[in-house]
């Protein structure tokens, strides 16, 4: 493994030791060990020169690199059955230029994605927004071997994945700290844009934890916005078809997950932004020991300081000021612990906290049950609070992985519709819909209130028959629902796979 960095052991740090930290977890499915590589103490700032293979000093050169990482990367091809729609979507898919997007049209649809191999044994790590709504998945390696894969965890508060391919032996990167990472470090973007091979990109690092809005996440339990987003931000060139591949650094180490890019074309234009190594890692390590990720919860609602219209009272100029504590406040650990509204964070543990995403980063790196002692700047006098974290349930516990049957997985309720209300319509039958989280509010635009008429082509009655005929439905099959909404009265169809 140490020869695998070989050539580019930098002049500047020839002193420096490297170190391995390999960490074994164990999948949930089959509790069979998971070996992550992490690597230590290898500083990667103010490079200049590089030490070939005979020791001689050389200008800086990417082709070593290069040529160890571009191994790794996959790239991944997504089949799923396309929904069919005869309106316009409501709204801009974020990721639709970034990651090629799934025309609407009947028949199955494809689309494309980078992955990044992180264990010997098959484990990739790739975007969530690559595979979700998937019934198939391809994986092609860069000697041009194709594999199926599978969806080992996805978390769509990071939109980040983990899948599984069977082969043993394959290059893969490991992961660095984040967070020694710096503003001006050089680094390579490598991927799979407009579905060519393996392409690499050098630039350096623009900016660290950037929250750009784009993870599109619903609202917790606490009527808190559940995305973390702390985006490391770089100019190195990244195109559609690079979601999901590695951001790394000179010795070839895994630095983020290339998510998406600020674009008024949909091209590079200037700013790329990954997810951090140090988020990618936990999440990773969560869905392979848990099988879903367990997130550490403060229980508060924050916005940076700078962004507040009345900044009088407050005597800091930093920091992530707590403008309440969402719906359920009698389960926020903050508030049991003493936090109040009005409060600035400015200080978890021993890192300074300068705004709102710097504090979500931080807490989301932290389990349920983890202490985390928080400074706060209240009416100009600093408090201290010792806080344990609680899960998003409220409680201190892990969060167990919820199995749901075939159909509960579709997260649909059927209503009987009145017979005034089918007549209007000139409907002689039909159901209505309520949507709940599942793989139909997620994979197709369907809305609260659609009048189901047809189900694979058959004619719907009533709720109890809809019932009836899905869970004659094995996991697998092809559902269509097609019908009207009571507004604007002509037919939509819908297809997901149960």
């Amino acid at each position: 493994m140490m020869k695998r960095f070989g050539s580019l052991i930098l002049a500047a740090v020839l002193g420096s030791t490297i170190t391995l930290v390999s960490v074994q977890w164990f999948n949930t499915n089959n509790k069979e060990g998971v070996r992550i590589e992490h690597v230590t103490g290898i500083p990667s700032s103010q490079v200049a020169y590089t030490v070939n293979e005979n020791g001689e000093t050389v200008p800086l050169d990417f082709t070593g690199v290069a040529e160890k990482v571009t191994q790794a990367v996959v790239h991944i091809k997504s089949t799923s059955s396309a929904q069919a729609s005869s309106r316009e979507q409501d709204s801009q898919d974020p990721f639709q230029y970034f990651f090629n997007p799934r025309q609407q049209q009947r028949g199955p649809s494809q689309s494309s994605g980078s992955g990044v191999i992180i264990n010997a044994d098959g484990y990739i790590v790739t975007n969530n927004h690559v595979v979700a709504g998937a019934d198939a998945l391809e994986v092609t390696l860069s000697d041009d071997r194709t594999y199926k894969a599978e969806v080992i965890g996805t978390d769509t508060d990071t939109d980040l994945a983990v899948l599984k391919i069977n082969q043993k032996e394959l290059p893969f990167l490991s992961f660095v700290n984040s967070d020694q990472s710096k503003v001006g470090e050089w680094v390579l973007a490598v991927g799979n844009p407009f579905n060519l091979n393996s392409t690499v990109t050098a630039g350096i690092i623009s900016a660290k934890g950037r929250n750009i809005n784009i993870i599109n996440s619903t609202m917790d339990q606490r009527g808190s916005r559940t995305a973390i987003e702390s985006f490391i931000q770089t100019d190195a060139a990244i195109n559609p078809g690079n979601s999901g591949g590695a951001l790394v650094n000179l010795q070839g180490g895994l630095l983020g997950i290339n998510t998406a890019i600020a674009s008024p074309t949909g091209s590079y234009s200037g700013y790329g932004f990954a997810v951090p190594s140090n988020i990618v890692s936990k999440i990773v390590e969560d869905l392979l020991s848990y099988g879903v990720v367990q997130r550490g919860w403060l229980g508060i609602q924050v916005q940076d300081v700078k962004t507040l219209e009345d900044k009088a009272s407050i005597a800091v100029n930093d920091g992530a000021y707590v403008n309440g504590f969402g719906e359920l406040e009698s389960m926020s650990a903050a508030k049991e612990a003493g936090i109040q509204k009005g409060d600035v964070i400015i200080m978890l543990d021993q890192t300074k906290i300068r705004t709102s995403s710097g504090l979500i980063e931080y807490i989301g790196l932290k389990h349920p049950g983890d202490k985390v002692v928080v400074t706060v700047n209240r009416d100009g006098k600093e408090k201290i609070f010792t806080i344990t974290l609680k899960n998003r349930e409220g409680k201190l516990g892990t969060i167990k992985r919820v199995e749901k049957d075939a159909v509960a997985s579709l997260g649909v309720k059927f209503e009987d519709v009145d017979n005034k209300i089918l007549k209007g319509l000139e409907l002689s039958s039909g159901v209505k819909v309520k949507l709940e989280e599942g793989k139909v509010s997620r994979y197709t635009d369907m809305k609260d209130g659609f009048i189901v008429t047809h189900i694979n082509d058959k004619t719907v009655k009533n709720a109890k028959e809809v019932n009836d005929f899905l869970k004659s439905k094995k996991a697998g099959d092809l559902i269509t629902f097609s019908g009207i909404y009571e507004n604007y009265p002509r037919e939509y169809i819908y297809a997901v796979r149960i």
